[in-house]
């Protein structure tokens, strides 16, 4: 399997990063690693990773955003006041928090509440877009420096 993904280089980065912004637990770095070793441009490889996991943090906010009604009422079956509450706190601190989507764990689930609370959608891809493109930015830099 790793051997077809690098053989399929970018399209196969843009893929894997899009994956791994939704709610499946993968990684895409060690793929983006692998393709700087095989003297990709470093520019390409950043631009498709972050815009291929920037797309899939806007499919899990959409999910948020279509889906979250379901999810609350009949899932969790949580109270309608704690889920206006929950808007209000996270209307007012939790924006910015969307500059940490790109963290294992708890980087999906941030864009899921984004688009489940209504989060402004520009607002969302700024910090979203800005969030992974820093990650992935300073892990290409990291991989050039060391390889010289």
């Amino acid at each position: 399997m790793e051997s077809y993904l690098i053989a399929n280089g970018l399209t196969a980065l843009f893929g894997l990063s899009f994956l791994a912004a939704t709610v499946l637990p993968i990684g895409s770095e060690w793929l983006l690693v692998a393709l700087l070793i095989k003297e990709f441009q470093i520019e390409h490889v950043v631009a498709v990773a972050t815009l291929g996991n920037y797309l899939g943090a806007c499919t899990t906010y959409m999910v948020g955003l279509w889906g979250s009604l379901y999810l609350a009422q009949k899932v969790f079956r949580i109270d309608s006041c704690l889920v206006d509450r929950a808007k209000m706190l996270y209307h007012k601190y939790g924006s910015w928090s969307l500059l940490l989507s790109w963290l294992p764990i708890i980087g999906d689930p941030l864009c899921l509440v984004g688009g489940a609370l209504r989060l402004n959608f520009i607002l969302f891809s700024v910090l979203v877009f800005c969030g992974k493109f820093i990650r992935y930015a300073l892990v290409a830099l990291a991989v050039k420096g060391s390889l010289g």
